[in-house]
């Protein structure tokens, strides 16, 4: 029998009554009319998941406090660039060498970027999140208004998902915002992006570390990473910045011609004739600057922030430089 089947058999031995949590999940009920018409669900099964699922009061918090003040980059930087996390993408390398290098060769992308995209996500697994994803999904699409349609979405890909892969819907942990997993994909990036890449029939990137290696390597390639290219390059300037040139637009906008005549320094920066975005980080003594170039821009796609991408950038290379002096 199905685990799904199975799932929810149990659910029905837990609820005497079939009724839909619409006191606490205010919107539930229209959700599930939907599910049932746009997707065929069961609507007695879905009316039995959702009066066992927990709205959190804790995930309200966490999502609507106010936004802590933005770090600079070298603050930002301590945070990833430590010795633990260095040294667990060695042993994450080391014990996952054959994976690494089948997603190299099927994507393009270089073991280091996977590695250390799971290190910044989840510490190479060590911490994927404590809250059931119905519970978190839920709780932001029925109780958190401001990004109702957004969650209401991911909540509606995360049922078919699990339909999909023959999941249970109550058992998936992830974080406060339903990401998932090592890579912590949400469920619209699952469904585009995760793959069964040691070929056992599921994509299971909670548990299964060759499948998350596989996923996030398809996920960059898919945003554009170009295989054998450099991703970001150090530089300084020597004249004011106009206001276009200091946005720090993520996506490579300029020439090098453009660059050149605004008085950046090209010298670190390959041949070629793509355009590259200005990437301005704030170090203690001013701004640091870098010329990024599409591969940088596929990292960014995972994360949009020019600061993730560069932590994830310094973190691959300084695992590399551990890996290749043992």
């Amino acid at each position: 029998m199905k685990k799904t089947i199975i799932s929810s058999l149990l659910v029905l031995m837990l609820s005497p009554i079939a009724q839909a949590n619409t006191e606490d999940l205010p919107g539930v009920q229209p959700f599930i009319d939907k599910m049932v018409a746009e997707h065929g669900f069961d609507k007695a099964n879905l009316e039995m998941l959702f009066d066992h699922v927990e709205v959190k009061d804790s995930i309200l918090k966490a999502i609507s406090r106010p936004a802590e003040k933005s770090k600079p980059w070298y603050e930002y930087r301590n945070i990833f660039l430590t010795d633990s996390r260095i040294n667990g993408g060695v042993e994450f390398w080391q014990q996952h060498k054959e994976a690494l290098e089948a997603a190299e060769d099927k994507y393009g992308v270089p073991a280091e970027i996977i590695i250390a995209i799971l290190g910044v996500e989840t510490r190479y697994g060590g911490n994927v999140g404590s809250f059931r994803v119905i519970d978190a999904l839920s709780t932001l699409a029925f109780r958190y208004p401001p990004r109702s349609p957004f969650f209401t979405s991911e909540l509606e890909k995360f049922l078919i998902l699990t339909r999909e892969e023959d999941m249970s819907q109550l058992e998936p942990i992830g974080s406060y915002a339903g990401a998932m997993g090592l890579g912590q994909f949400m469920p619209s990036s699952y469904l585009a992006y995760a793959v069964d890449f040691d070929g056992d029939g599921h994509r299971n990137i909670w548990t299964n570390p060759t499948d998350a290696i596989g996923s996030i390597a398809n996920y960059l390639k898919r945003h554009g990473w170009v295989d054998g290219a450099s991703i970001v390059h150090p530089t300084s300037v020597s004249l004011p910045l106009s206001d276009a040139m200091s946005a720090n637009d993520l996506k490579p906008a300029f020439t090098r011609a453009q660059l050149a005549e605004a008085g950046f320094n090209l010298d670190e920066l390959p041949e070629g004739d793509d355009e590259l975005s200005i990437i301005g980080l704030t170090q203690k003594e001013g701004e640091e600057y870098w010329l990024g170039r599409q591969n940088f821009y596929a990292i960014t796609r995972y994360n949009h922030s020019r600061m993730y991408a560069m932590a994830v950038y310094q973190l691959a290379q300084a695992i590399k430089v551990k890996l290749d002096a043992l």
